[in-house]
């Protein structure tokens, strides 16, 4: 059977002292609330990403594939080149990773959230108010302090951020074939978690034990009053970028699941910063000692989600603020994009295109400005997210040709 080609990992990587950076504006895409009014990013004030995008190549990046909604795993996957329908992972397996837990191989990991219940077992809010770190760590503590389970199996319970936990189970015999318990909905109380697969019923069980065991820990907690789990995952690892393509990485984000993502292929993580300014200080105090370096920004995403166009709209400003401090890093290679699109007019994430800006010597200009409109017509057109790390790695002069 002939060898099928896939690229960039069946072209040579070619040795090169140049540098990329990609900027990740989680959730940039959008949408118009009217059908005459521009989306959140053509509404937002960005002189610095317009001077940006002038000279740059422009385009439209399709995270996963037409009319797929992606989740965040998968869409920094795809930006960081690999394919999310071969490269699969669960939430919980990133979340765990993201908070700096030395998964091994076999480990299931689960992202819980803390929810509200009322007295008949019914979801009021599915994120429990957002509490604090603080409230979470709590809460957390509790769990650890009160919820048992039988055999051999070990439990590892660490808050992540918010109404974000993670919970790890070592042992024999478990695999990650799961239903969610989140119905994505209120009014209505948490699924059962069910195997779908013969080697996942014990996992199930075990999961069963645990959110009884923490429901009825937490009944007469005032808010948190319950949890739901998501994002079942088996770890067994990742090949990294440098043994793909031969590149150190280095990633700075705030919420714990992104630096997870980063950890699954490979990146160092210099820290947790606590702000986006602090995450651009932290990106210019370690920038150089790796050829490939990730930033992430939260805020687009999180407005969006919350149905709040102007305050996404201000988000998106506020980062354009931070673009001159990075530019003057110096990268040979600037990208700039989203995972996916989260548009505050739905309040979800959705599969629409997501604008991207290649900034480059190599780098052909097309546009005026950074929106959907002027990347439509930029002259990378519309395509996969998996290849945005191909056309990064060629503008950086690190790919060979294909073929003689």
């Amino acid at each position: 059977m002939e060898h099928q080609v896939e690229f960039p990992d069946d072209l040579a990587i070619r040795d090169a002292e140049t540098t990329i950076l990609l900027i990740v504006m989680d959730g940039l895409g959008g949408l118009p609330m009217d059908p005459t009014g521009g989306t959140e990013l053509e509404v937002a004030r960005t002189p610095n990403l317009d001077e940006l995008a002038s000279r740059s190549s422009l385009g439209m990046l399709l995270p996963v594939a037409p009319g797929v909604t992606p989740g965040s795993g998968p869409g920094h996957l795809a930006l960081f080149g690999y394919d999310p329908t071969q490269y699969l992972i669960g939430r919980g397996a990133l979340s765990a990773l993201g908070v700096g837990f030395d998964l091994a191989s076999g480990d299931v990991a689960v992202r819980l959230n803390l929810a509200s219940l009322d007295e008949r077992d019914r979801i009021t809010d599915r994120r429990a108010g957002r509490p604090s770190d603080a409230e979470g760590r709590r809460i957390v503590e509790r769990l650890r302090e009160g919820v048992e389970l039988d055999g051999d199996v070990e439990m590892f319970l660490m808050h992540e951020k918010e109404h974000r936990v993670v919970l790890v189970l070592r042992g024999s015999d478990l695999d990650a074939d799961i239903t969610d318990t989140d119905p994505q909905a209120t009014g209505v109380p948490p699924l059962v978690p069910e195997a779908l697969s013969p080697g996942s019923k014990r996992t199930a069980d075990l999961m069963r034990s645990f959110l009884t065991q923490a429901r009825d820990l937490l009944r007469q907690e005032e808010i948190i009053s319950g949890l739901l789990a998501r994002g079942f995952a088996r770890y067994e690892g990742f090949p990294s970028l440098r043994e793909r393509f031969g590149l150190g990485g280095l990633a700075v984000a705030g919420y714990p699941m992104y630096r997870g993502v980063a950890r699954l292929v490979g990146m160092e993580i210099p820290g947790a910063p606590s702000s986006d300014e602090e995450a651009v200080e932290l990106m210019a105090s370690c920038f150089g000692t790796a050829g490939f370096h990730f930033i992430h920004f939260k805020a687009p995403d999180a407005r969006g989600e919350d149905r709040d166009f102007d305050a996404k709209v201000a988000a998106i400003e506020a980062i354009d603020i931070r673009i001159p401090r990075l530019v003057e890093l110096g990268a040979n290679v600037i990208a700039v994009t989203g995972d996916h699109s989260t548009p505050a007019k739905m309040g979800v994430h959705s599969w629409h295109h997501v604008p991207v800006v290649l900034a480059s010597d190599s780098a052909r200009p097309t546009g005026v400005s950074f929106s959907e409109a002027e990347c439509r017509r930029g002259d990378l057109g519309a395509f996969e997210g998996k290849h945005l790390m191909s056309l990064m790695l060629a503008h950086a002069g690190r790919l060979a040709k294909f073929g003689a």
